[in-house]
């Protein structure tokens, strides 16, 4: 599979670039109008839109960094600036909750219920735009990030599909104090939208911390690459210690493969070769590296009789 990787780093960044402008414009707005009107589960929707803001600026930087080539610093390269990008995004996310849910738990005690039922109209639009902007905004960010394989942009949309749901949620109950004037439900609103950021939250510090933490490809990922590499079982003896790892959109692979022992290094280099370049055009953004041992002799015999038992 040939990656142009101008194109997607191109293609990551105008990404990254939208959700920034899109969150600016929704920030100021949601902000106003809570202010305006006195609402705070408007307000804590500003919240969210502006650590969505502070978000989709980490997330352009670490786009724009992880797109770098290796260097001397970095030998495998940057990718390793988006996961740090989405776990630094879901911790923002739990400080916009913790700040919403200390706001509304404050307006319940003190029962600060002044609301500008004039105005509540303006809230009740701004919400809508807000929940068609982030739709749009999050699906293009969710198709950039799947062809992409950018955790950053990935993170990102889900931040606005979340803010989807909670807009849609503080204008349902907007329309529910309208009718209600029970104003008591705004702080409700705002704790509920609180909790929804938070198991938002959850499922991205757990994504994130699993690629810092080095962990190993998806089952079905492991099996393909042995597949692919089982299709040469007749031209070596054995492969072992297979070892995987994600860093951002990119995937590291490491395994030995051995050789019979009456194998010239040149032929043993040309199998390994082929290997990697099936590995490397079957599958998008991988780096192989590959160990050349002699045979060890397990067969006990002269001549070697190892049946690759993973080929398909």
């Amino acid at each position: 599979m040939i990656i142009d990787t101008e194109e997607n780093n191109r293609k990551k960044q105008n990404a990254a670039r939208l959700s920034v402008f899109s969150n600016l414009f929704l920030t100021a707005a949601k902000i106003v109008t809570g202010m305006s009107i006195g609402s705070v589960s408007i307000i804590s929707e500003g919240i969210h839109s502006g650590m969505d803001l502070l978000a989709s600026c980490i997330a352009y930087f670490s786009v724009r960094k992880s797109s770098e080539p290796p260097d001397a610093d970095h030998a495998f390269g940057h990718g390793k600036y988006e996961d740090a990008s989405g776990l630094i995004e879901a911790l923002l996310i739990v400080l916009a909750a913790g700040i919403i849910i200390w706001e509304a738990v404050q307006k319940l005690i003190h029962g600060e219920d002044l609301i500008s039922f004039e105005l509540l109209y303006a809230g009740m639009i701004v919400m809508g735009i807000s929940a068609v902007m982030n739709f749009f905004v999050s699906q293009k960010l969710m198709r950039v990030a799947k062809e992409t394989e950018s955790i950053a942009l990935e993170s990102d949309a889900w931040h606005l599909r979340t803010d989807v749901l909670t807009s849609v949620g503080v204008l349902a109950g907007l329309v529910l104090i309208q009718l209600t004037h029970l104003v008591f439900l705004d702080s409700v609103i705002a704790i509920i939208v609180a909790l929804l950021i938070l198991r938002e939250a959850y499922f991205l510090i757990r994504r994130s911390f699993a690629d810092l933490m080095d962990q190993s490809l998806e089952p079905e990922e492991i099996e393909r690459i042995e597949v692919i590499i089982c299709r040469y079982a007749n031209e070596y003896t054995n492969f072992h210690s297979l070892k995987t790892r994600r860093s951002g959109p990119g995937r590291f692979v490491e395994f030995h493969l051995m050789m019979p022992h009456a194998t010239p290094l040149k032929e043993a280099h040309a199998v390994l070769k082929e290997i990697e370049h099936d590995l490397q055009n079957e599958i998008p953004r991988i780096a192989v590296i590959v160990h050349l041992d002699p045979c060890d002799g397990r067969c006990g015999g002269p001549v070697c009789s190892f049946v690759c038992k993973r080929e398909k």
